[in-house]
């Protein structure tokens, strides 16, 4: 089995199309150091993820400044506040500088925020301590120093 980038599962090399099966499958991902399980009392197989098992593929913001509260949504249903415990990162490619925004969703299980949620994240972002940044639930969370940005 396989995640690709964009969230899809595969199986056998052909996408897996019910989403019900999709849900199942995530409910019993797990990460151990850098690798992947499906784990059921009686198995635990590999799995491959190119990226993040999941991708938020939305979110709502609450309140503004440090009061401010984003919850995201992934293609699994899954629901994160982003908070201290369900923080948000972002990795930038080292030769073109391209962000990759992550939040954590569960057991330390991860979700790409997609492309257009990212660029509605910006638009609430907020400089502070010399990052630009997002706050939420009281957690400024840093996405690039404001001395690199135009």
């Amino acid at each position: 089995m396989r995640i690709a980038r964009d969230g899809t599962w595969f199986y056998q090399g052909t996408p897996i199309g019910r989403p019900g099966l999709v849900k199942l499958f995530s409910s019993i991902l797990k990460k151990e150091g850098a690798d992947y399980f499906l784990v059921t009392p009686v198995e635990k197989v590999g799995i491959t993820v190119e990226d993040a098992p999941f991708v938020a593929i939305d979110f709502e913001a609450q309140g503004s400044g440090r009061d401010q509260v984003l919850t995201f949504y992934t293609q699994v249903d899954d629901i994160a506040v982003a908070s201290a415990d369900l923080p948000l990162r972002v990795v930038r490619d080292p030769d073109t500088g391209e962000p990759s925004p992550y939040v954590r969703v569960r057991r330390n299980l991860e979700a790409l925020i997609d492309r257009k949620s990212f660029y509605r994240l910006v638009e609430l972002g907020e400089h502070h301590d010399d990052w630009f940044g997002l706050w939420s639930s009281g957690v400024f969370f840093r996405v690039i120093p404001s001395a690199e940005l135009p």
